[in-house]
């Protein structure tokens, strides 16, 4: 699990450094948002969507594109929850237990219940959250690798909670197929962090990758017959981004260069091209700026090969995490480009709207 811990503390260097949520600013109104010119040219209308959380990120779309799911702070609390909010209003609901680790969250495309990843069943729980409230001042984030991290569903309300998963080791960035029918996530089952396939229901277990090294973040293409994620087993901390199809056969690697840390990538509804995080490490951690770009996707012979990059943002903050919407016009991401430096979640209009959703 050593490689676990550094890749985690690796990635917390650049991305966010806020307060612990007892020392978190009080509640306050979004930040007026400002675009720069390159961003002008891909987004519109730029919006911050929450506020008044410690922090918060990793947000995903409801179906209907009404809603979104994401993880936060709570005030007082110092460990991730699960949270629901309608797009247009600033009424964050937790979803999760409360207690423990979570993350990872995601609707089914149902629209009627949702995914997250949770430790709240750790046995250690009291002693972990007491340590973890031991430290005072500010903090950088850093992930934890929770050997009791299983992946859960529940309806919207938070209700009818259902384990899925209950192999030892970690279990959670899961998300589901568009048909619903199955979810892909990464676990450490086998000693070593890698892709899987279950049923919705959690049966049917199957491994896709099984390389040394960390393969996770995985999401489905819209068609359902690929899988994108992110990897370190060219070299250690330094993820590229690779698809795989869904039956393990075939694999591809979208992106090669080693002095660039490259993760979170998420397809536009389309399938013809993919958003995600990039930074240069060329100059080590302290000078690395994550920035969101995109990649058109060419097939031939049915395989996936890389096209053509074009930057999407180059602020001075933390860009990270981001998804677009279910019809594919707007485009929302975790950033740090608030006046408190927080992570926090923001959304824009997404200019290349031009190619239709693809069904499942």
């Amino acid at each position: 699990m050593q490689r676990l811990t550094l890749l985690a503390i690796l990635l917390s260097f650049t991305l966010i450094s806020p307060a612990l949520a007892e020392d978190a600013p009080k509640p306050a109104e979004p930040s007026t948002p400002t675009l720069s010119p390159l961003e002008s040219e891909h987004l519109a209308n730029l919006r911050q969507v929450t506020s008044g959380l410690p922090r918060a990120g990793e947000g995903y779309f409801s179906p209907d594109g009404k809603q979104i799911i994401y993880q936060a702070y709570p005030v007082g609390y110092p460990f991730y929850q699960i949270y629901l909010q309608d797009l247009d209003k600033n009424d964050p609901r937790r979803i999760s237990t409360g207690r423990g680790r979570t993350t990872c969250s995601y609707f089914n495309p149902d629209g009627k219940s949702l995914l997250f990843a949770s430790a709240h069943t750790n046995p250690n729980l009291p002693t972990i959250e007491r340590d973890a409230r031991a430290i005072t001042g500010r903090r950088r984030y850093q992930w934890d690798f929770d050997d009791f991290m299983d992946i859960y569903t529940c309806d919207l309300d938070g209700t009818n909670l259902k384990q899925l998963t209950d192999a030892p080791g970690y279990d959670a960035e899961g998300s589901y197929s568009s048909d619903g029918k199955q979810i892909v996530f990464t676990s450490t089952r086998d000693g070593d962090p890698d892709i899987f396939i279950m049923n919705a229901d959690g049966s049917n277990v199957r491994q896709i990758t099984n390389v040394d090294g960390y393969d996770g973040g995985p999401f489905f293409s819209p068609d359902d017959q690929w899988i994108i994620f992110r990897s370190d087993r060219d070299e250690e901390h330094m993820l590229q981004i690779f698809m795989i199809s869904v039956d393990g056969k075939h694999e591809v690697q979208l992106t090669h260069n080693l002095k660039e840390v490259n993760w979170c990538p998420y397809f536009h509804p389309s399938g013809k091209y993919f958003v995600w995080s990039g930074a240069d490490y060329s100059r080590g951690p302290t000078f690395a700026k994550f920035q969101l770009h995109v990649m058109d996707l060419d097939f031939k012979d049915g395989k996936p090969t890389a096209g053509t990059v074009t930057q999407i943002t180059d602020s001075p903050a933390a860009d990270v995490l981001p998804v677009f919407s279910p019809d594919g016009s707007k485009l929302m991401w975790t950033s740090t480009r608030g006046p408190k430096g927080t992570s926090q979640l923001w959304i824009a209009d997404w200019k290349r709207n031009n190619d239709p959703p693809k069904s499942p």
